[in-house]
């Protein structure tokens, strides 16, 4: 395996050469004219009432199509631009911190774990993270790398949220909720912007984006980024040796074929630096090793987009994105290369009924570099993922009370084929009062780790040396949860708004490690305990989740927020 000083050397060569490239661009933006006026004529949010805002249409998460926030049987919170702006925070991360019922935890100075209802750590597995409908979620450990979800906060057209189980439409492992992060189309940023800061923990950070025309129709943007992220400290007062330093890149074109057809192209490219440091196992004294290096991460993807509206009621989406990432971590090589497409049909059937349909292909393929302490079977393996999903939605009675129902089923190559159901009621008895209820059921596929690894977690001394080992299982079954979820929202008044979410989650067949039979190995012999992964816990969980938004005066925001969450494991 190539020694981290290596890849260090190589990434200061690339890091001289980045930086030489964002001055370059800093010159040429200092040139630039100020935005167009299609984003000067922008809508300001900030004028709009409560309740206009609650009657905005966006294309929300939990339902894949134009829906107004009002209109959403599930626990969904947006994040918009203006939001952003107001937060004054500098990554994706931090942002979700606004968001009530979500838990964001920062471990390190570049590792968060963030999750909704339980169950968060390093690799929260049980949230689903996408990029323009384009996922991040890493089928190699089960969770979200946060340290390189990143674009320019000003291109973000607003950060979707849901709480609660979002399987049907979006496949496995949105099991505890989903965060769709949606940027603004190009036609939203002409003209040139740019920003810079400094500070004592985040070093250095800037940005600069482009954005023109090309004819009538067709609208693109090209941006940078960069900032450089210091240690933290340890309890000693040591650095902890976590800094972070990433430089990316990208860009986006739009283009308005027709009054019938979008075409949309876009993707990024990134390369960062990343302080870690730990220990790991070795088979003679002292027994272990500490480390701290500083790794290269890297990675980029592209992402095509048509859609073309055959009528007010029918419309279909084609989308197809490759991501390819190059991760270290600390003792295991990753390079992933990803290909995903997916299909969309939305069609009305009569007056009352709106069917959505559709169906995906994906293909990962993940080339791994073992060490002594973490080892695969598979160093090279293939996984196929198919889906198809199908959603009904019915007006029962126009206006008041309307039903939604549908599943998704998908065949993996872990666990075979997974069904994930759901349905859901929305009731509005008066236009201030919205009712809500869904039952669902959703899984989190095994991740490669869970399937096939080898990881030793500690060496003990004495005659012979004990080793306790970690081994995943080929009969690891999936985690299932049925979620039991009520919702009210009020807006009685444009300067008021509440909304409260009740959730029951019954969980089964959730991870364990159950320890084996110890045996012997190697010569001379070490005396190994096994530990195997396992399906043995089921539990419970509950609780409550409670938004409030009061405007004195239209420029001034009060919110706040409460969750209540109990776990019986």
């Amino acid at each position: 395996m190539q020694s981290f000083q290596d890849k260090s050397r190589i990434g200061q060569w690339h890091g001289w050469i980045r930086r030489m490239i964002l001055g370059l661009c800093l010159l040429i933006v200092l040139g630039v004219p100020g935005a167009h006026a299609t984003q000067a004529q922008a809508r300001d949010l900030t004028d709009m009432s409560l309740e206009d805002l609650m009657a905005v249409e966006v294309t929300t998460t939990v339902s894949r199509k134009a829906q107004r926030l009002s209109d959403t049987a599930a626990a969904v919170f947006v994040i918009t631009a203006e939001d952003l702006r107001r937060s004054g925070v500098t990554s994706i991360p931090e942002a979700l911190r606004m968001v009530p019922g979500l838990e964001v935890a920062r471990l390190d100075a570049n590792r968060y774990a963030i999750t909704a209802r339980g169950f968060n750590g390093n690799f929260a597995n049980k949230l689903l993270v996408l990029m323009d409908g384009r996922t991040v979620y890493s089928p190699l450990y089960s969770g979200v790398f946060w340290d390189v979800q990143d674009t320019l906060l000003e291109d973000i057209a607003r950060i979707e949220v849901i709480r609660g189980p979002g399987a049907s439409l979006w496949g496995a492992n949105a099991v505890n909720g989903v965060i769709n992060i949606i940027t603004k189309p190009s036609n939203e940023t002409q003209g040139g912007l740019l920003t810079a800061g400094v500070g004592t923990e985040e070093k250095a950070f800037g940005g600069i984006r482009y954005g023109g025309a090309l004819g009538d129709q067709a609208h693109y943007r090209a941006y940078a980024k960069y900032f450089k992220r210091d240690n933290a400290l340890t309890l000693a007062g040591d650095d902890n040796y976590d800094q972070l330093e990433v430089t990316r890149g990208g860009g986006r074109a739009d283009w308005q074929l027709s009054d019938r057809d979008a075409v949309t192209i876009q993707g990024d490219y990134y390369d960062s630096r990343e302080g870690v440091q730990g220990t790991y196992p070795i088979y003679e004294p002292p027994y272990v090793a500490p480390f701290h290096e500083t790794i290269p991460i890297s990675g980029g993807n592209v992402l095509s987009r048509w859609q073309r509206t055959l009528s007010p009621r029918s419309d279909f989406i084609l989308q197809a994105y490759y991501d390819r990432t190059n991760r270290s971590l600390a003792l295991l090589d990753e390079n992933r290369d990803t290909f995903d497409l997916d299909f969309q049909h939305r069609f009305g059937l009569g007056q009352r009924q709106e069917i959505m349909w559709g169906a995906g292909y994906r293909l990962t393929q993940a080339t791994l570099d073992n060490s002594e302490s973490v080892v695969f079977r598979d160093e090279n393996r293939r996984d196929r993922l198919y889906s198809f999903f199908v959603q009904d939605e019915i007006a029962l009675w126009p206006e008041k009370l309307s039903l939604l129902v549908g599943s998704k089923f998908e065949e993996n190559d872990y666990t075979g084929f997974e069904v994930q159901p759901n349905a859901r009621l929305l009731w509005t008895p008066l236009h201030q009062h919205t009712f809500w209820g869904a039952v669902s059921r959703a899984v989190r596929t095994p991740s490669q780790a869970e399937h096939d690894t080898r990881l030793t977690y500690y060496v003990f001394p004495g005659t012979p040396e004990t080793v306790v080992r970690f081994y995943g299982d080929e009969d690891f079954e999936s985690e299932e949860v049925i979620s039991y979820e009520l919702g009210y929202r009020f807006v009685p008044e444009e300067r008021f708004s509440l909304d409260l979410a009740l959730f029951y989650n019954d969980y089964d067949k959730l991870r364990t490690a159950e320890m084996g039979a110890p045996f012997l190995e190697g010569t001379p012999p070490n005396l190994i305990v096994p530990l195997y992964v396992d399906n043995e816990m089921k539990g419970q969980t509950y609780g409550a989740e409670l938004a409030l938004e009061v405007r004195p005066r239209p420029w001034w925001r009060l919110k706040g927020a409460y969750t209540y969450l109990q776990m019986r494991l």
